[in-house]
């Protein structure tokens, strides 16, 4: 029952002709934690049984009412009408019957509107996707934050905020402004939402999701409807009618704004769809918007991507064909054009240059640096000419574009398609066709691709891999949008039959699709409702005791009994992601010494960085954990796993990965307020170590206190620190080259690392990435290479508009290898510089962040304006003119260095593998 007569909230559901989903979208809102509100069922005069189930609704909760219209209006505006004018509550929301409030979304909503005033609220939208069950967020960069917007003009981006069913409106400030929905037009959303924030003196924003739009995977929506033409049409009325609107009302100058929206949004849906309309379509699409687009102003076309401007001017030039090309490359950063035209030191779209200044200027693509890019990185495009299905084997013929000279002599490539973990792979024969082209045929037989224990159910793509000279890369294969659709039926050997379809994707950029489905007794793996549900929750117990942790604590304690071998060591470096680190550095030392000890390496992904020689265990396998119960010697630079107690009679050298700038072990206020378990766990974990290497006497002094560590103490300096020591012998110079070549680096330019360490908060975001490297390429393209080491807790993928000037440092396990080729580092906050110090090499530490950075959740064990080695900067400008003057930096930080390698490098001889292994191994007796 309400808590009084008038309701905090009214919630205006609209429907038509939606029986079966309505209820769920009510009790959305009956369920809310704000109880005091109505639902008022808006009825757009259905003619299924959405009456009998309404007026039931209303009957069961008192805080239910429905309206009906007496004739459908076609449209949503009509019934959202309707629901504004019988609302009784100061605040109105609205909702589609097809979709869902989440829980708390209008006590969220309410609290906002009434602690700041303001005339409405607007917050994050969830899309659910139903055919795969995964969600999306709506324009999520609008919503970060909290904040209060002092009317449109302030924060003009939210214009791309145009729906109105994330909004709690005053209904005052929609009734004084006589705010409806205009009726007999498609997209009202878009009129209403523009009106209303023009109209707003304050609008609030709140950075959490306050409704769920459900996209059904045959959806039938008004929205979804963009293969017709007057649909197209209805986007061009409506942003008529807001133009008209602003002139009206005196906000003339909001025009710009709502423009770039239009482009960037409404717009730019259409572009994406072109590869996938025939030419007719495409024509009368054409002759459709031109005359809108002509309005807009070309300030507004100058802020839109390279990509966008080049489909634009195609389109309003009438080269219909070219745009069908160029509009894939919309989003897909490293899809190139079929043909570049090179005209004195500009570069252009197209295989020919351009005549007129105003094509020169929209085609001139000069700023993707083509010709100097890298084969990582660069633009390539791979296009089906032919498909076809002999059976279980699909033939495919392939036409390769390579404007920018990516594919030399020695490139390998190859076909791949992945149904489960490994890929079926075809090699490539690419066979020139032109300048730039290459032609190369591919049999796929899909009996041939792996599909795991129990088959698969899955949709996949297949990819063109090119690689030379350890760089690769994969590209998307794009198809005719008009290509047959093709169906097989294979047995699997033990996996049963599964039904295929081939078809060309209708959506994106439009690559060449394969389905698998399950037949027969496969199928019934599939989970088909409740009952499926609990039993595969019941089978996940069971597998879990067998194979999962239980099991393999089970197993390995039982393993641990027996006697060690004594010959055997296990070597783990960075959790088994390569052959790196202070252990990488141990073993070598070993292997020059010959000593009688049998290496078992952990690896826990890409085995590639390997020795072919040595012998390889998957982390966390039951292999694995049979290796270390009857290993004497364990050797590792982050933690073992805490499954695993130590064996009585094995010894554990641990060599850690890096000294300590932020605060560590039981010194994070996290782990010193958990619980007892997990404390105790933590130094169940330390308490393993029978020997700890120490770089330093102020690792010692913050680092072995934080961990409570009890182990014996090696003062040798890092293993993996010896080649940075002795980094001017002629094997540094030569490992320090083959990086140079790997990387495609020209011998007249200068190596700048750049090694930015993680954010606790923002793992695996990219926002560790703080360069604006866009900004920084004209200061120092000329004379720089940078290359971009991100830790492995985040990622980055380079732009291929800057690959002239970066380079991904990522595919060397070993950062070691990367560091020798450089000239200089810039980092922030990462250990990296306390290793980089042995070189005597410049550090640039580029901290924009930093009272951010300390004032975390962490905390740090130094202000680095006291430690810095080199200049702490902050902008672009001032990076720029550092880098440029290294030489004159390093001197004026000349005594701060000094310092710093005293800190932090002191026990550094370029000798510590010897030491290590004299301390921890030769010590022992070997079988």
């Amino acid at each position: 029952m309400p808590t009084s007569d008038v309701p905090d909230v009214s919630v205006v559901v609209i429907v038509y002709n939606d029986e079966e989903r309505l209820p769920r979208a009510v009790r959305s809102i009956l369920d809310q934690t704000l109880n005091n509100l109505e639902v008022i069922i808006a009825d757009d005069c259905s003619t299924d049984g959405t009456e009998r189930v309404a007026r039931s609704l209303e009957a069961s909760d008192p805080r239910v009412r429905y309206v009906r219209l007496e004739q459908n209006s076609g449209g949503c505006s009509a019934p959202r009408n309707r629901g504004i004018a019988v609302a009784r509550a100061p605040h109105i929301m609205f909702l589609d019957s097809d979709d869902e409030l989440p829980r708390h979304a209008c006590k969220s909503l309410l609290l906002v509107a009434e602690e700041t005033g303001v005339d409405f609220v607007t917050g994050e939208v969830t899309r659910l996707f139903e055919e795969s069950n995964t969600t999306g967020l709506w324009y999520p960069h609008l919503f970060t934050e909290k904040r209060v917007v002092n009317g449109i003009a302030e924060r003009p981006e939210y214009f791309f905020d145009h729906l109105s069913t994330n909004k709690l409106y005053r209904t005052s400030f929609i009734r004084d402004n006589a705010l409806t929905f205009p009726e007999g037009i498609h997209y009202e959303d878009q009129l209403f939402s523009a009106q209303a924030f023009s109209l707003a003196e304050t609008f609030a924003v709140v950075p959490w999701s306050v409704y769920t739009w459900r996209l059904a995977p045959e959806s039938v929506s008004i929205s979804s409807s963009r293969h017709k033409i007057q649909n197209v049409a209805d986007r061009i009325g409506v942003a008529r009618l807001i133009d008209t609107w602003f002139e009206e009302n005196g906000r003339g100058e909001l025009r710009a704004e709502k423009d770039y929206k239009f482009l960037r949004h409404d717009f730019r849906l259409y572009l994406g769809d072109l590869p996938f309309r025939d030419a007719d379509w495409v024509a009368e699409f054409a002759d459709v918007v031109n005359p809108y687009l002509d309005e807009i102003s070309d300030e507004t076309y100058a802020r839109l991507s390279r990509e966008e401007r080049i489909c634009i001017h195609l389109l309003r030039t009438g080269r219909l064909d070219d745009l069908q090309v160029a509009a894939r490359q919309l989003g897909r950063p490293q899809l190139a054009p079929r043909f570049a035209t090179e005209e004195g030191e500009a570069t252009y779209w197209g295989a020919v240059a351009p005549t007129d200044d105003t094509s020169r200027a929209a085609l001139d693509i000069s700023e993707w640096y083509m010709r100097e890019q890298v084969l990582a990185t660069g633009r390539i495009r791979h296009e089906l000419t032919s498909v076809t299905m002999r059976g279980p084997v699909l033939h495919l013929e392939i036409h390769t574009y390579d404007p920018a000279g990516l594919i030399t002599e020695g490139t390998q490539a190859s076909v791949k398609l992945a149904a489960h973990k490994t890929p079926l792979t075809v090699p490539l024969t690419l066979h020139p066709e032109g300048d730039g082209q290459y032609v190369s045929k591919a049999a796929l037989d899909l009996r041939k691709v792996p599909v795991g224990k129990v088959g698969v159910a899955t949709r996949r793509h297949p990819v063109v891999a090119l690689e030379r000279d350890g760089a690769r890369r994969t590209d998307i294969l794009l198809a005719q949008h008009d290509q047959p659709d093709f169906r097989a039926t294979v047995t699997y050997h033990k996996f049963g039959i599964h039904h295929l379809r081939i078809r060309a994707e209708q959506k994106g950029a439009g690559r060449l699709e394969v389905t698998w489905q399950r037949s027969g007794v496969l199928k019934s793996l599939e989970p088909l409702g409740p009952y499926a549900r609990k039993a595969k929750g019941k089978v996940g117990k069971v597998r879990k005791i067998l194979v999962g942790n239980e099991g393999k604590a089970t197993a390995y304690d039982a393993v641990s009994k027996l006697p060690r071998k004594r010959s055997l060591a296990v070597f783990e470096a960075m959790e088994g992601r390569g052959y790196a680190d202070s252990p990488r550095y141990i073993y070598e030392e070993l292997k020059r010494r010959n000593l009688p000890i049998d290496v078992v390496w952990s690896y826990s992904g890409d085995r590639s960085s390997f020795p072919k020689d040595v012998t390889l265990v998957r982390r966390g396998s039951f292999a694995y954990g049979r290796a270390l119960a009857r290993a004497t010697y364990w050797v590792d630079s982050h933690n073992l796993p805490y499954l695993y107690p130590k064996p009585k009679g094995t010894r554990y050298l641990q060599t850690w990965h890096g000294q300590t700038f932020k605060a560590m072990g039981f010194d994070v206020p996290s782990l010193r307020g958990a619980s007892d378990i997990e404390k105790g766990r933590f130094r169940a974990a330390v308490g393993r170590w029978d020997a700890l290497v120490c770089p330093s006497a102020e690792f010692e002094r913050t680092f072995v206190p934080a961990f409570e560590v009890s182990a014996d103490l090696i003062r040798s300096g890092y293993p993996r620190n010896d080649v940075l020591v002795r980094w001017a012998e002629p094997e540094q110079q030569a490992r320090a080259a083959g990086v140079r070549e790997a990387l495609n680096i020209p011998a007249d330019k200068k190596v700048l690392l750049y090694a930015p360490t993680f954010r606790d908060a923002a793992r695996r975001t990219g926002q560790s990435v703080r360069v604006d490297f866009e900004a920084l390429a004209p200061h120092l393209s000329d004379e720089w290479i940078i290359v971009v080491r991100t830790h492995p807790y985040d990622r980055f993928k380079i732009a291929p508009e800057l690959g002239h000037f970066l380079r991904d440092g990522s595919s060397f396990a070993d950062i070691n290898d990367v560091m020798l080729a450089s000239d200089a580092v810039l980092t922030d906050y990462s250990s990296l510089m306390f290793d980089y110090a042995n070189t005597g090499r410049p550090i640039v530490l580029y901290t924009d962040d930093y009272e951010a950075y300390k004032g975390g959740d962490r905390g740090t064990y130094y202000d680095l304006e006291d430690i810095a080695p080199g200049p702490m900067v902050t902008t672009t400008e001032d990076l720029a003119a550092v880098v440029r003057d290294l030489e004159g930096t390093q001197e004026r930080h000349a005594q701060r260095y000094a310092r710093f390698q005293e800190m932090f490098c002191s026990y550094e001889t370029g000798h510590a593998s010897k030491m290590v292994v004299d301390a921890f191994f030769e010590g022992g007796t070997h079988e």
